[in-house]
């Protein structure tokens, strides 16, 4: 049983990043909703030398909290 619910939770995980990857919206009604947002390149700074550095384009995985989420745990936070 136990490996059988570690194979839905790889399948359920590999789907979602197909989908992220193809640039759908994943949504878990009142838990949380997944996303990519994009971002342009733009001109950052190296920390250790001040050096000017060309950040490239890039697409980050975001996540959103549900409303029953957040309701939830500022229930149990009292």
């Amino acid at each position: 049983m136990y490996t059988i619910s570690f194979s839905y939770v790889d399948l359920f995980v590999d789907n979602m990043a197909d989908a992220l990857a193809r640039g759908d919206r994943v949504e878990i009604r009142g838990l949380c909703s997944f996303s990519v947002k994009k971002y342009k390149s733009y001109i950052g700074r190296n920390p250790k030398t001040g050096e000017e550095v060309t950040i490239k384009t890039k697409k980050l995985p975001f996540f959103k909290a549900g409303k029953e989420l957040k309701l939830r745990v500022n229930l149990t936070a009292k």
